[in-house]
């Protein structure tokens, strides 16, 4: 049975991109299925004001520095979708899109990648699919009565759209701090987290946070120690929109509400405050419904890897969903050593007999 290619890639944002130059150096035959109608990955999808937490340099993939952008330190989303548009067109990576999966099965000793293009056979699959398209909401008493707005961190886009309203921001990573920082100046708002946030010094961005990741995970896998990693160092990075709010004194922290209202939310004390609309910053889950008939879910709903490879079927890579497949393979910067390891390990499979 001969497949229709050695290696299909899902998904075409950062991280299939970095599994791409991999590919293409080792002079292996593949494609990446993209369901995204253009280049950019989730970063497409961003708000208006999101920037990244390191400077351009210090957020590229492998083998072409990102262009700083002019007047800014650290790039809005807009500047890393044009770096990730050239990014695949200057190494010629053979993307089609729109193409969205539907299911990963096994077909003998290849895999059956269905798509609704029609099926590809592969020797090995790559599964970069991210966590965007899966936002997560936690479990809030009263949440389906509140007649107010509730949108997650993938659907908001501009403070224009919440003016004068009263906002309450759930989340205090950096997402919850860059949306209430922009909220801060033009909304009622209330910022709530489930602690108190923790901000890292001024002088740190994404390039000591990869450096932290990178430690700890050697320290795992040398038995040492655990690290801490980035949480030793705290929850959010001060980027300037979120230093300026803070210093202003506009970003102030509220305990988690214990329940919605129909018009509003209660605290445990009994304290209520009304509330127009509830932007939950509460993250992402990892996309891998496409990969259920190959049935290698574990007890806590990801597949066991080895580094990138799965662990019950080789032919199988999982890329760019964090700490789990990589140290900080979620990020621009983290993601290129990982996708270097599964391009080697999968040549190194298909010169098996």
């Amino acid at each position: 049975m001969t497949p229709d290619t050695d290696i299909v890639v899902i998904g075409g944002g950062q991280s299939g991109l970095a599994a791409g130059y991999h590919l293409r150096r080792l002079g292996l035959d593949f494609v990446i299925l993209d369901a995204q109608p253009t280049p950019g990955g989730a970063w497409q999808h961003a708000w208006d004001s999101l920037h990244l937490f390191s400077p351009a340099a210090y957020s590229s993939l492998p083998g072409r520095l990102m262009p700083a952008q002019p007047g800014q330190t650290y790039p809005d989303a807009a500047h890393v979708v044009t770096y990730l548009t050239d990014y695949e067109q200057r190494y010629e990576l053979p993307i089609r899109r729109p193409v969205r999966v539907q299911g990963v099965h096994e077909h003998g000793q290849l895999l059956r990648v269905a798509t609704d293009e029609g099926p590809w056979l592969a020797r090995a699959v790559i599964s970069a699919t991210g966590t965007w398209s899966r936002p997560f909401l936690p479990a809030v008493p009263g949440r389906d009565r509140f007649t107010g707005a509730q949108l997650h961190t993938a659907e908001y886009r501009s403070p224009k759209d919440f003016a004068g309203q009263r906002v309450v921001v759930v989340g205090g990573g950096n997402s919850g701090a860059q949306i209430a920082a922009d909220l801060a100046y033009d909304t009622d708002l209330t910022w709530v987290t489930q602690r108190e946030p923790m901000f890292l010094s001024d002088d740190i961005d994404g390039r000591a946070l990869f450096d932290a990741a990178t430690a700890r995970r050697r320290a795992l896998d040398e038995g040492r120690t655990d690290t801490g990693g980035v949480a030793s160092l705290g929850d959010i990075v001060a980027v300037p929109p979120v230093r300026e709010a803070r210093d202003a004194g506009l970003l102030k922290a509220s305990p988690m509400f214990s329940r919605f209202t129909e018009t509003g939310v209660e605290w445990a004390d009994g304290q209520e405050a009304d509330v127009d609309a509830v932007i939950w910053c509460t993250g992402f889950r990892p996309v891998l419904s496409h990969l259920s008939p190959l049935g290698l879910r574990g007890s806590r709903g990801h597949i066991p890897t080895a580094g990138t490879r799965a662990d019950a079927d080789p032919r199988l890579h999982l890329l760019g969903y964090g700490d789990w497949t990589g140290p900080a393979s979620a990020t621009l910067i983290g993601v290129g050593r990982p996708a270097r390891e599964a391009a080697r390990d999968i040549a190194a499979l298909l010169q098996r007999p």
